[in-house]
């Protein structure tokens, strides 16, 4: 028996596979392998490291990775993990690089072949795994590469690597699992470089802009190149014209562009750990698939920057993935012509999955015709400014969707009678549950002794730092006690100077949610929605470069003349940021938006609009003639009066328009560039007439009979319109408080009629805002 055992045992040794060393290579020659999980194939300078990186429990992929940080690159057989035993990686003498799952599978190859005399697989400092051959006789002594890992990316981009026709980035499916995931980034057919959403039966590009074309989003298509590269000094180029600097531009660090799980490009910087230089600037809503079907997103100040709710009468498919969506709780088809009712849902909308376009249709019109498809779920009712009337979007699928303030239409949720009393949907925070598994690593367990060792080492690692560390903070406090006070006093003489605060961007970005809630746009920059430290809310003004005429010092001298002015007619700014490269203004928020938000609604009565007149005229009445300096607004139009709570008016944009001494008042100003807008503008900029205030009376003017009438400039004929014309006759019925208004208006737009060409200007003056200051309010 004690024989037989022993003969037992001695076949199970034999059996058992033997246990060789872990190998580093530089090259890998026909013939070798590499072996899991241990062997490894190095870079010459040892920047990258190649070989089986663990992606679960005794689950290995082919990869590239940093050997400082630890993070991959590039990946063969992502979708396919092998195992972690008898898994080898073998330069074939064909030519072939063949990767055997557990010695027997084939898990990934590159398919080449070469009859050269010697074939060799290296991996380099930029990065890039190349198999090239090499010809070792006396007439040819040349390398060809025949297969190399640029060609063939996975989530990541290296400096000097191309992304071309052929060839495109693919996100992981999230951070800790390495497989395929929806977000793609590539080169469309129109050779515009584009990030498309994919998942199941959904896809939908979501950058550039959709719904924009490609010029407006600074693209170009005329190209047949569809090449696109991150260079080493940190500059992305692509040949449909988008470019783009890193904030650490220059040589130095080592980077990389990697399309992460969220659907966000971003550039990663190395500087002990990885920073974030440049990243999609995509709001994080836009981004598709982030909620998934019947639900939509909304801005959030934790997590992500977003959170995710069921439209109502849904729930969601899985609470620990969003971007499965939401399924009706009603288990029901919608029939055509059915007696289902729709739940208004406001500030919302979905993008995409249009059944129809339906121009100037009735909200009862919009319900009929959505009733009529059998597939309809709802639809979008909204109103176009430049045509004056309403259209319908009915909707297939309720996908992208997206609810924000700064939406002014509703959208319409087709739901079964029974339905129809619920309210919004509910605001869920995503809670992760078990069903969410991450694929953990398997680490070897280290002797008692070999921890305690490890531990005491960094236990003395931990005093030497703390030691090194006081000692560098004493002596950055005795070098900033001595310069903070030249700067202190600077910042106060800078604030003294202003009459409001100066804040940092760090500041306002917090305060704005990373600039996340857009609440207007316009030529000299974008507004943003934020709350301040102390709680008040604030309208954040980000101004564009073009805009800025000098440096900080121009920009403080004209910060500091809209800190002295003070009216209760004009938009109140509490302060500012001049620091770097960035300029950025704070108002006071005006609740009911802009004057030009408000004229198609029912909301301003005749009442009203006389409040509105007669506050914008004092408020640029104090431009023109009551502050220390003469201010011209040029460019008044309903996007810049703003109203409040109680519908008070107040001029805004005015900061940075010309500014002059009162000696200068009446001279023939010298404007390189034609302002304004078109249609309220005066015809003195046309003719290159002497620039005065009655600019800014002729575009008053058009904004009050645009307001009272309801006609859009270019339906006005202001060239010899009189007092007593159907515009005064017919529109204004109300009084004649409100009808003098009007016959002011008229003489504000109105062109001096037997005037010659060279002395043609336009309004009446201040005195034609005094008339309408001292009007009585009849209407």
């Amino acid at each position: 028996m004690a024989v037989k055992l022993t003969k037992l045992l001695i076949l199970l040794v034999t059996l058992l596979p033997p246990s060789s060393p872990s190998t580093t290579y530089t090259t890998l020659n026909q013939g070798s392998s590499l072996s899991s999980p241990g062997d490894v194939l190095v870079s010459p300078s040892r920047i990258f490291t190649a070989g089986f990186h663990p992606v679960g429990d005794n689950a290995y992929c082919l990869s590239i990775w940093f050997t400082r940080a630890d993070t991959v690159v590039w990946m063969a057989n992502r979708d396919h993990p092998v195992n972690g035993k008898a898994t080898k990686l073998s330069l074939l003498h064909s030519g072939n690089l063949l990767l055997l799952d557990a010695g027997l599978l084939p898990a990934w190859t590159t398919n080449t072949s070469s009859s050269a005399a010697s074939v060799s697989l290296r991996l380099l400092d930029s990065g890039d795994l190349v198999l090239h051959t090499q010809d070792n006789n006396k007439n040819n002594n040349s390398s060809h590469v025949i297969w190399r890992s640029f060609d063939s990316p996975t989530n990541t981009l290296l400096p000097g690597q191309p992304l071309t026709a052929n060839t495109k980035l693919t996100s992981s499916a999230s951070p800790t699992n390495h497989s395929s995931g929806p977000y793609k980034l590539y080169f469309d057919n129109d050779n515009v470089l584009r990030l498309l959403f994919s998942k199941s039966d959904l896809t939908a590009i979501f950058w550039p802009t959709p719904w924009k074309s490609s010029w407006e989003s600074g693209r170009s298509t005329y190209n047949n190149s569809k090449t696109a590269v991150l260079d080493h000094n940190g500059r992305f180029s692509s040949s449909d014209n988008l470019t783009f600097k890193t904030s650490d531009f220059g040589a130095g660090p080592q980077r990389r562009m990697t399309l992460d799980a969220d659907g966000v490009l971003r550039v990663y910087s190395w500087r002990r750990k990885w920073e974030v230089t440049w990243q999609l600037p995509v709001p994080s809503c836009s981004v598709s698939g982030v909620c998934g079907a019947n639900s939509l997103c909304t801005y959030s100040s934790t997590g992500l920057g977003r959170r995710c709710a069921c439209l109502p009468r849904h729930r969601a498919k899985n609470s620990g993935d969003w971007s499965e969506g939401c399924v009706p709780e009603f288990d029901r088809i919608l029939r055509c012509g059915s007696a289902d009712v729709f739940l208004c849902i406001s500030h919302t909308e979905f993008y995409g999955y249009d059944i129809g376009f339906m121009q100037n249709k009735t909200l009862e019109e919009c319900e009929s015709i959505c009733l009529s498809y059998c597939d309809c779920r709802g639809f979008q009712y909204k109103f176009e400014w430049s045509s004056g009337f309403y259209n319908c979007f009915p909707k297939t699928l309720l996908f992208n969707g997206y609810q924000s303030t700064g939406f002014d239409s509703p959208f319409y949720l087709r739901l079964p009678p029974a339905s129809s009393n619920k309210t919004r949907p509910l605001q869920l925070q995503l809670q992760c549950n078990n069903s969410v598994v991450k694929l953990e690593r398997v680490y070897t367990r280290e002797s008692k002794y070999g921890l305690l060792r490890l531990r005491l080492r960094s236990l003395a690692w931990c005093v030497g730092v703390l030691g090194a560390v006081e000692v560098v903070c004493v002596l950055v406090f005795l070098y900033k006690t001595h310069a903070s006070g030249e700067k202190l006093r600077h910042q106060g003489f800078i604030q003294v100077a202003t009459g409001f605060t100066r804040f940092t961007y760090e500041d306002l970005k917090k305060a704005s949610r990373n600039f996340s809630e857009e609440i207007g746009r316009g030529g000299s920059g974008v507004v943003y929605k934020g709350m301040l430290a102390d709680n008040r809310v604030a309208a954040i003004k980000r101004l564009n470069e073009a805009s800025l005429g000098g440096g900080e010092e121009a920009f403080l001298a004209e910060v500091s003349l809209i800190g002295r002015l003070n009216h209760v007619n004009l938009i109140q700014c509490w302060g500012y940021c001049a620091q770097g490269r960035h300029r950025l203004l704070v108002y006071e928020y005006m609740r009911n938006g802009s004057l030009a938000e408000n004229l198609g609604s029912n909301k301003l009565d005749r009442s009203k609009q006389f409040e509105i007149a007669l506050g914008t005229a004092k408020g640029l009445a104090y431009l023109h003639d009551e502050c220390l300096e003469w201010v011209l607004h040029c460019d008044v139009k309903p996007h810049n009066i703003l109203l409040d709570e109680n519908y008070n008016p107040k001029v805004a944009d005015f900061g940075l328009s010309k500014q002059l001494k009162r000696s200068d008042r009446v001279a023939n100003l010298d404007m390189s560039l034609i302002r304004g807008t078109r249609g309220y503008m005066a015809p003195e900029w046309v003719y290159n007439l002497p620039i005065t205030a009655k600019v800014d009376v002729y575009s008053y003017g058009v904004v009050v009979l645009e307001m009272v009438t309801g006609l859009s400039p270019k339906e006005i004929d202001f060239d010899g319109v009189e007092e007593d014309s159907e515009i005064v006759t017919n529109e204004i019925e109300e009084g004649d408080g409100l009808r003098n208004l009007v016959r002011v208006a008229l003489q504000c737009a109105q062109e001096k009629r037997d005037a010659s060409r060279a002395d043609k200007s336009c309004g009446l003056g201040r005195y034609r805002v005094n008339l309408i200051m001292t009007q009585p309010n009849k209407a």
